[in-house]
């Protein structure tokens, strides 16, 4: 009796838990879309991969969700495809799609876009969204129409750019706000309005409206500030470099390098280091990767003890010449100036030890090893390396 009792209890929670789970139909997109047609109804993608959390969620917490199916299901034909199989592709690709879950909501006799949404929201917010989507008057085709009669009328620009944002990643930003922005001369840039379509639109590196805020910092830091100013200089360094270190790209990655060196200032002379860095270490680079450091490490980041410990055990692994080992030693060693700590004496140990230096090898072992006894760590590696040290 046990045993079927036990049965049938879990027969009873998979059929609750299949209930409350939603499995996509994958029905063909062109059956789709011309049900969409038959029934002039707008087409509803939802664009997901299996592994996406954020995916997942959305089917748990919202699809799963009878209201939401009923709302859908009565206002639009609906589809569901994973970006990794061959319609998924497709669509990723036709409607630029760079974010997931994406949610597209498109008319069926044109295959426009009329209103795209990403990421993962709550029931009643995605709820909201579709709602919008289908009034002919908040929809993508009709706000770019109103903003393009009328380009330098900053209430029509933003109507279109913040529903243009969310489904669309900052880069398809940008086109919009360069239409706006060449409707504004270089004076009239310096105002809150223009510093807030600035910093929300602009991501080209070389045009006339960022290159206009770096030589005006301080005139746009009266109506913003200029830790905002920061940031939005570092945001477009790492909208620059980004995509080429993430995808390995090395040819495309150092001539975007040089037009981001050309603007000459610490700070993204700072993040140019760290991607130059990033870049070595992934392609395994490791001449890059000390010319870099013996050029740069001790302008940039000589305060940061903790990057300076990264760059040294980089050299352990990877460096072998004599003379770059004694930098990385010099770099260490000043990271233990600025933090006296465990790992940093455990380093600059073995680093004496690769360049075959045993006096100091042993020195910077035991000091390891004190300040791990003293924090009450296990000491383990510090214990081993003096046992070799000792043999020799």
């Amino acid at each position: 009796m046990r045993f079927f009792y036990l049965f049938f209890l879990c027969l009873f929670l998979q059929a609750v838990n299949s209930q409350n789970q939603f499995v996509p139909v994958d029905v063909p997109y062109k059956t789709a879309l011309d049900n969409a047609k038959t029934q002039e109804k707008p087409l509803f993608v939802m664009l997901y991969a299996d592994w996406c959390p954020h995916c997942n969620q959305m089917k748990k917490e919202v699809f799963s969700d009878a209201a939401v199916m009923d709302f859908l299901n009565k206002n639009y034909v609906c589809v569901w495809k994973n970006v990794e199989k061959e319609e998924g592709i497709a669509l990723k690709d036709k409607y630029n799609t760079k974010s997931l879950p994406t949610f597209l909501f498109i008319d069926p006799k044109t295959e426009t876009l009329l209103y795209a949404l990403k990421g993962e929201s709550k029931k009643a917010d995605f709820l909201t969204e579709a709602n919008y989507a289908l009034n002919p008057r908040m929809q993508l085709p009709y706000l770019e129409k109103e903003f393009l009669a009328d380009p330098s009328n900053s209430n029509k620009f933003f109507a279109y750019l913040n529903t243009l944002k969310k489904g669309k990643d900052r880069t398809d930003l940008s086109i919009p706000t360069h239409i706006y922005l060449n409707t504004q001369s270089d004076a009239q840039l310096v105002s809150e309005l223009n510093w807030r379509v600035i910093a929300n639109g602009v991501t080209d590196i070389k045009s006339r409206e960022f290159q206009y805020v770096l030589n005006h910092q301080k005139d746009f830091a009266a109506v913003a500030s200029q830790n905002r100013i920061d940031r939005k200089i570092e945001s477009i360094v790492n909208e620059s470099l980004r995509p080429y270190v993430d995808n390995l790209d090395t040819i495309n990655y150092y001539k975007q390098r040089e037009i981001v060196k050309s603007i000459r200032l610490q700070k993204t002379d700072s993040l140019v280091f760290k991607f130059d860095l990033t870049l070595a270490e992934r392609t395994e680079k490791w001449d890059f990767y000390k010319k870099v450091t013996l050029e740069n490490t001790e302008k940039l980041v000589w305060n940061d003890a903790s990057f300076l410990k990264d760059i040294g055990q980089t050299y352990l692994k990877h460096i072998s010449d004599t003379e770059s080992l004694k930098k990385a030693v010099s770099w260490v060693k000043h990271s233990i100036e600025l933090n006296d700590s465990y790992d940093g004496n455990l380093l600059l140990a073995r680093l004496y030890n690769k360049i075959k230096d045993k006096k100091s090898a042993l020195k910077y072992a035991k000091d390891a090893r004190e300040i791990g006894t003293e924090m009450g760590w296990g000491t383990k590696d510090a214990d081993d390396l003096l046992a070799e040290l000792n043999k020799k």
